[in-house]
């Protein structure tokens, strides 16, 4: 939906019901205030005929309206359509968000595209009624304000973390923006204000299967680079179904009722410390201790992709809940589809995985990173499978696995040689797996590296590439649950453009 298709009585209608369904899809602005709200305001319904409505943060502001405090539109989900788009303007978004237009401007990230910056601003205007330069400060300035709001950090260290050149910078940007500087704002946070100098809230759309998602991810943590807590203790996890793609642990502890994951964690090694993510009412709290807060607006995109918080799950359980899958779908409510924090890793991931088991796989993966992964963030509890107070080590990027020595570690001749092979194309720029790359360019290119087939490239597609529609051709678990459901094999055409959420639904059945 372009800026052009915003259809005035329809919005209308959402603001004044307060419907979370439009959370994040588009912003109210009200010409007798000046401010812009999200569509779940609590503040009273104002008149149609002061209203407009504006399809990003970033046209609002660029009209001239200010973020309302009360509903906070930096906390707003995002937008669906975008996440879901692999179109330039898709990508484009999502590459702002981890900051890709903060330290070279909108050149580099048109750069990372492959497209001129003037076709880039044509794109975003006619899209959203905003350039890429005015979407990438109001993405500083609405993360800037989140942490005023919610942390301790001091001022200077805000406007780095937000991604501002300099302190200069991001007080004349907000002041002219807002119409009020940082300090006033932190003086207005009141007992807001956190007293863990990082501690954010991540929010996202409801329903929310969190307890699936960790269960997903523990069955798959990598011993040193990562851990999974469960709500009965850390243990180790019980892996099910065949290859990297198999279902959830198995291991029956209940994550709190109707899958709000109450209890779980997920900790990993990040680039200078460790996060450590934990699923809570309405949100998800993210803990980072890192020793440069300019990585910030990258952590947070990350985990965001990683956690699957943008998408819409009343749109997909519509659509799938009308097909053979409507008991799975109704069986769990908010179901994700795991992300990558590394699009080259979750690649290495599904190498790794073709043909062995998940707790196999797991295994040789703590090898490769115990082999050429770099030291990462202090010892953080005692990682699944690491000895307490060992430290943590990050996943090797695709430079660093092409020059490390991978024999000895238990992987077959030809399984190697196409990870050298994989590594080698994503170092030399030929595949993106981090959102620069239009998905089905990337997935002809990975079924280019000896060794990759479909079934390999589909798995990618679903973690790494953000593809809704990405299906792992061939995979064992999924056929399993489909003979054990009763699904003919013709169904999975029924399942577009949901198909990766259907891959989840039916490998969690098992």
């Amino acid at each position: 939906m372009s800026v052009r298709e915003l259809d005035f009585d329809s919005c209308y209608r959402a603001v004044a019901a307060r419907d979370a369904r439009f959370d994040g899809r588009f912003y109210t602005a009200v010409t007798s205030t000046g401010i812009y709200c999200r569509p779940i305001c609590p503040a009273r319904t104002p008149a149609s005929r002061n209203v407009r409505f504006y399809r990003h943060a970033a046209s609002a502001e660029a009209a001239g309206f200010r973020p309302c405090k009360r509903c906070r539109p930096e906390l707003s989900p995002g937008d669906p359509g975008w996440d879901h788009r692999g179109d330039l303007i898709g990508r484009a978004l999502r590459l702002i968000e981890e900051g890709a237009a903060d330290d070279g401007g909108v050149s580099a990230l048109a750069g990372r595209l492959h497209i001129t910056e003037r076709h880039l601003h044509r794109l975003f205007t006619a899209e959203l009624g905003a350039g890429p330069l005015a979407v990438a400060r109001t993405k500083r300035l609405l993360l800037a304000k989140q942490l005023l709001t919610e942390t301790g950090l001091p001022i200077t260290d805000v406007a780095f973390a937000a991604g501002f050149g300099s302190v200069r910078q991001f007080n004349a940007t907000m002041k002219e923006t807002y119409g009020f500087t940082p300090g006033e704002l932190r003086a207005t946070a009141g007992g807001r204000v956190s007293g863990d100098a990082l501690t954010l809230r991540l929010h996202r759309r409801e329903p929310y299967d969190a307890q699936t998602l960790m269960r997903f991810l523990r069955a798959r943590a990598i011993p040193g680079l990562e851990r999974v807590e469960a709500p009965h203790g850390p243990g180790g996890p019980t892996a099910a179904g065949l290859g990297e793609s198999g279902g959830p642990d198995g291991s029956g502890e209940s994550g709190g009722p109707d899958g709000s994951g109450a209890g779980w964690s997920y900790t990993r090694a990040v680039p200078g410390g460790v996060i450590t993510l934990t699923p809570l009412p309405g949100h998800i709290r993210l803990e980072a201790s890192i020793d440069d807060t300019r990585r910030l607006a990258h952590i947070v995109a990350r985990c965001r992709r990683l956690l699957d918080l943008d998408a819409d799950p009343e749109a997909i359980a519509s659509a799938l809940g009308e097909t053979s899958l409507r008991a799975l779908v109704e069986a769990r409510p908010g179901l994700r589809v795991p992300g990558a924090w590394d699009g080259f890793e979750v690649a290495v991931r599904a190498v790794i995985g073709q043909q062995v088991s998940v707790a196999g796989a797991r295994t040789l993966l703590g090898r490769v990173v115990a082999r050429a992964g770099r030291p990462g963030g202090p010892p953080a509890g005692a990682p699944d499978g690491a000895p307490a107070g060992e430290s943590m080590r990050l996943f090797p990027t695709a430079g660093e696995l092409l020059e490390a020595d991978l024999d000895g570690l238990g992987m077959t001749g030809r399984r190697v040689a196409t990870l050298k092979a994989l590594a080698a194309r994503v170092a030399g720029g030929e595949i993106d797996l981090d959102g620069a790359q239009e998905p089905g360019e990337a997935v002809a290119a990975l079924l280019e590296v000896p060794g990759i087939g479909p079934w390999t490239a589909g798995y990618i597609a679903l973690r790494a590439l953000r593809d809704p529609d990405a299906w792992p051709e061939g995979d064992l678990g999924l056929r399993r649950a489909m003979a054990c459901l009763g699904i003919p094999d013709d169904h999975v055409e029924r399942w577009r453009p949901w198909r990766a959420y259907a891959a989840l639904h039916l490998w969690s059945s098992e």
